[in-house]
Formats: C-alpha cells, sequence, structure tokens
C-alpha cells in the first residue's frame, strides 16, 4: 500500500509563488508516474502536471510556463513550483501515483490519490 501525502497549500495572492510536496510512504515510487491534479469549486477534477519515473515532465496549458514539477526520488516525494498564481488556479490539489502505463493526462489510470491541499489564490 502507498499512502501520498501533500503539503504547502494555502492562500496568496495574485501574482504569488508556493510550492507544493507530496511524500510517499509504504513504497518506493521510483519507477511511478507522478500526477498533480486539481478540483476547483463546482468543477471536475483536472489534470495539472506529471512527470514520469525518467523525469519527463507533462503540463495542462492553463499552467504552462508558471507551473514546475520535480521529484526528488531519494526522498520519495515529488513537488509542484507554482509561480505566477492566479485567482482561476485556486483549487484542491491532488498528488496521485501511476504504478503502470496509461495515458499520463487521464485521472482514471492513477492507482494511489493523496488528500488534497488546498490553494487560494486571492485577487
Amino acid at each position: 500500500q502507498v499512502q501520498l501525502v501533500e503539503s504547502g497549500g494555502g492562500l496568496v495572492q495574485a501574482g504569488e509563488s508556493l510550492r507544493l510536496s507530496c511524500a510517499a510512504s509504504g513504497r518506493t515510487l521510483g519507477t511511478a508516474d507522478m500526477g498533480w491534479f486539481r478540483q476547483a469549486p463546482g468543477k471536475e477534477r483536472e489534470f495539472v502536471a506529471a512527470i514520469t519515473s525518467g523525469g519527463i515532465t507533462y503540463y495542462a496549458d492553463s499552467v504552462l510556463g508558471r507551473f514546475t514539477n520535480s521529484r526528488d526520488k531519494a526522498k520519495n516525494t515529488v513537488y509542484l513550483q507554482m509561480n505566477r498564481l492566479k485567482p482561476e488556479d485556486t483549487a484542491v490539489y491532488y498528488c496521485a501515483a501511476k504504478m503502470r502505463g496509461g495515458r499520463i493526462r487521464n485521472e482514471v489510470g492513477y492507482d494511489y490519490w493523496g488528500q488534497g491541499t488546498e490553494v487560494t489564490v486571492s485577487s
């Protein structure tokens, strides 16, 4: 079993930055693809970013150039650096681990999920 715990969320003003962390326990995730998703109030959960076991990164168009996804395999942790935050980035952010292949932008293929961390961006 894998436990994922997100941290780093909070309340910031537009233009500011946050760094989310997702720490894994219970199993080494060195071979897993790791994704970040978010769910805003009243909306469906959507893909934000992902990083493969080999370090290839993917981003949603809405965050490309502002968010950076990274991982530290030694710490079994992934990070999402979020810069130039906008009010529309307000959401609960979830990290997830995908142990097998499949479409990295599709939440259906992910095996383990964290509990989420809330990000609020005020205008």
